[in-house]
């Protein structure tokens, strides 16, 4: 074993303890009867262990793929710590305690008596889990790390509503051959704990909506420019992004007047965006309707893929209906791996919930994005790679996983998958909130923009419906820097494309396999292997 491969594996240990509820969603071994540790000494620990093993990567010689993934990979689980989101999210399911718990738990489907009992051991450590969180809160607020006080209440409402309601606890939603100790872990340890969480969150102060960035807390800024850096795998500024941001709006204005015009005879985009926003024509029949349209749309492009690929999943994707219990609160679609060693397709929920309050227009780049050609493609490909550390398959650098999504969805247009200009349209929508994400992700965490300034903003330049806009300006505030992910790695993708295109014999297919090639990398990474790639013609 090499000194790099060592090292990609130990790193791999570290992400199951940063976040075993994540990593046992991706099927791997020895995760599923863990949560992790939030307090702030095991915390520090597994920091000086990352830190450590990218200290020792960056000593190596060589270029190898592998050594800058451990590299990037690690520095960004010390950014994560380091960062003490922890202290002050509340709610946001990728962040906070409360929201990783409630959204990531329920997803454990055991399927054998082992899988069972460690689905138990995983409840018997939730009491352990809250009362490390509460301490963790108010040792925040005690540093000046207060949480958004609306965002506090959200909590206290959910963990009310969770309460009341027994009957309805997600934890009781897996299915287990006895179910005896799950329900006495729930009613003795669980609830009581529950409870006590929710006392500790009645006790702390909060920030209020004029002040919701990290620049209003102690480092803020540098905290920010560091999980800037770390979701983009960029240098690129807070005030580059927001530029960035304000000008691809305007080159969007451009696209909505040329296709607005052939589909409701508008040039203006404000209006055509409000025609999309408000005419219940564009609405959805049915939830068979919507589920047949994200079928037809993940079957054409999986019929077109050969022809712009030279290689593809061994497994077709699955396209479902989120399930009942889940999609009233579930987003409009959402793509779930198969596990990690490839065994089983990964699946495309589409969420039929309330059908006809759901816009037709974004159905096909939804599934762009989230199946074919999009994240199924690049997930299952990457699953699929021989003879590299596990490291490799499973490392979630957003900036080119969002990137590619969002690469598909033009993509899609090029190939000529979209049925018709109104599902263009929705790309541009798709376009527009993603482009919006620079704006106001920075103007939130540097800038330190009110709350109402960024609702104001998204209604003005997306086509989010007002819940949406609501709830992505919770989750920028309590996941500050993730949203600029997805069109930083896109521009970037496009920019190696045109760049690669200059080269003689250029080949698209050749191209997109390579991006696909090596599993997840840091952008700085992926340009690099795509300009040796173009060197050797």
């Amino acid at each position: 074993m090499t000194e790099v491969r060592a090292l990609a594996d130990e790193l791999v240990e570290v992400l199951v303890a940063e976040n075993p509820l994540y990593e046992m969603l991706q099927g791997l071994p020895g995760t599923g009867d863990r949560l992790n540790d939030p307090d702030e000494d095991a915390e520090a620990a597994l920091r000086s262990r990352a830190s450590r093993i990218a200290d020792a990567a960056r000593g190596l010689d060589g270029d190898d793929l592998t050594r800058e993934v451990v590299i990037a990979e690690a520095e960004a689980v010390a950014t994560r710590i380091g960062s003490c989101l922890v202290e002050h999210t509340m709610h946001d399911s990728a962040v906070s305690p409360l929201g990783r718990l409630m959204e990531m738990l329920p997803q454990r489907q055991p399927e054998n008596p082992d899988q069972e009992r460690d689905y138990l051991t995983a409840l018997a450590a939730v009491p352990d889990f809250l009362a490390k969180s509460g301490r963790r809160h108010l040792a925040g607020a005690r540093a000046g790390r207060l949480p958004v006080a609306r965002r506090v209440r959200v909590a206290i409402e959910h963990l009310d509503a969770h309460l009341a309601a027994p009957q309805d606890d997600p934890l009781r939603r897996p299915p287990l051959s006895s179910e005896e100790e799950r329900d006495r872990l729930l009613s003795e340890e669980i609830r009581p704990a529950f409870a006590a969480y929710r006392d500790v969150l009645r006790e702390l102060p909060g920030r209020s909506d004029d002040e919701p960035g990290l620049c209003f807390l102690p480092d803020g800024g540098q905290t920010y420019t560091a999980l800037a850096r770390m979701h983009t795998t960029t240098d690129r500024t807070p005030e580059e992004l927001h530029r960035t941001g304000l000008d691809l709006l305007a080159e969007l204005d451009q696209e909505y007047a040329e296709i607005g015009s052939r589909v409701f005879g508008l040039r203006d985009a404000a209006e055509i965006r409000q025609r999309m926003r408000t005419d219940s024509a564009l609405r959805w029949s049915s939830g068979e309707e919507l589920l047949a349209a994200a079928k037809a749309a993940v079957a054409r492009a999986e019929a077109a893929a050969p022809s712009w690929f030279g290689r593809t999943p061994k497994h077709r994707c699955r396209v479902e209906p989120f399930p009942a219990d889940q999609a009233p609160d579930a987003v409009g679609a959402a793509y779930l791996p198969g596990p990690v060693d490839g065994s089983r397709a990964g699946t495309y929920f589409a969420n039929t919930h309330a059908a006809e309050q759901r816009p037709r227009f974004l159905a096909e780049a939804l599934a762009f994005h989230e199946a074919v050609p999009g994240h199924h493609f690049q997930i299952s490909l990457a699953q699929q790679l021989d003879d590299v550390p596990l490291i490799r398959k499973v490392v979630g650098f957003n900036a080119h996983i969002e990137g590619w999504g969002l690469y598909a969805e033009r993509l899609a247009d090029e190939i000529g998958l979209y049925s018709d200009d109104l599902s263009r349209l929705g790309m541009l929508a798709m376009d527009s909130t993603r482009a919006a994400r620079l704006v106001v992700d920075t103007g939130l965490h540097a800038f330190g923009w009110p709350r109402s300034k960024v609702v104001d903003f998204l209604r003005g330049h997306t086509l989010l419906p007002e819940v949406e806009v609501q709830s992505e300006t919770d989750r920028y505030i309590e996941a500050p820097g993730q949203a600029l992910s997805y069109m930083v790695g896109r521009l970037e993708i496009q920019r190696l494309r045109a760049q690669a295109e200059r080269h003689p014999g250029f080949d698209l297919h050749a191209f997109h396999d390579l991006v696909l090639a090596h599993g997840p990398l840091p952008l700085p990474a992926l340009a690099e292997a795509v300009v040796s790639w173009s060197r050797r013609g």
